[in-house]
């Protein structure tokens, strides 16, 4: 990795602390240059908006996410082992470290965002819902619901996950998203097989 990817990808992580802790609007390059302990038009040489910067750390998000739970189409992967990981993605944002889902923040500021940014955010929840879907059908319980009602439980259940990080921050208790989750499972918003 040559010095230029690196702090390149120092920035994106940065940044992409920054927007789960205080927002997009909560800090700007210079703070971004002060913490990489370079100059702001250093940061402009790699980014040259704060638009793209932005753009790119979801981008790469949305990747890691996807990656993490897989393809739901992956026979060699239980519903119910993706199912886990995909609330687990939740949990570990919130108590490992300590922030929320990227796109929770980001979704929650989609009409102060940039047009490239709120592209990403969209795409985001539009891919997720879809992936939801797709791995919810898989569920002997799920076998009578149609497309439409798949995507609206999908919908539902990111909603849920996504409120219960917020209400478990709120309360600063871990407990709170564990106990929110142990509901969603009981009344079947969780599937399991």
């Amino acid at each position: 990795m040559s010095l230029e990817t690196s702090k390149a990808s120092e920035l994106l992580d940065l940044a992409e602390q920054y927007v789960r802790s205080v927002g997009y609007n909560g800090f700007s390059f210079r703070d971004l240059a002060d913490d990489a302990g370079i100059k702001s038009a250093s940061v402009h040489y790699h980014f040259a908006t704060k638009e793209r910067l932005a753009a790119a750390v979801a981008r790469r998000y949305a990747e890691r996410f996807f990656a993490a739970v897989g393809d739901t189409a992956d026979a060699t992967i239980t519903a119910n082992e993706q199912m886990d990981r995909f609330v687990g993605l939740f949990r570990i944002a919130i108590s490992d470290d300590k922030r929320l889902c990227l796109f929770c923040i980001l979704g929650a500021e989609l009409s102060t965002l940039p047009d490239e940014v709120q592209r990403e955010v969209r795409q985001f929840f539009a891919d997720c819902t879809t992936w939801l879907a797709s791995l919810i059908a898989r569920f002997s319980a799920a076998k009578s619901l149609n497309g439409k009602d798949l995507t609206a439980r999908a919908q539902a259940l990111l909603a849920s996950l996504e409120g219960a990080m917020i209400v478990s921050r709120a309360d600063g208790d871990l407990a709170v998203f564990d106990s929110i989750v142990g509901e969603l499972r009981h009344c079947g918003m969780i599937p399991r097989k």
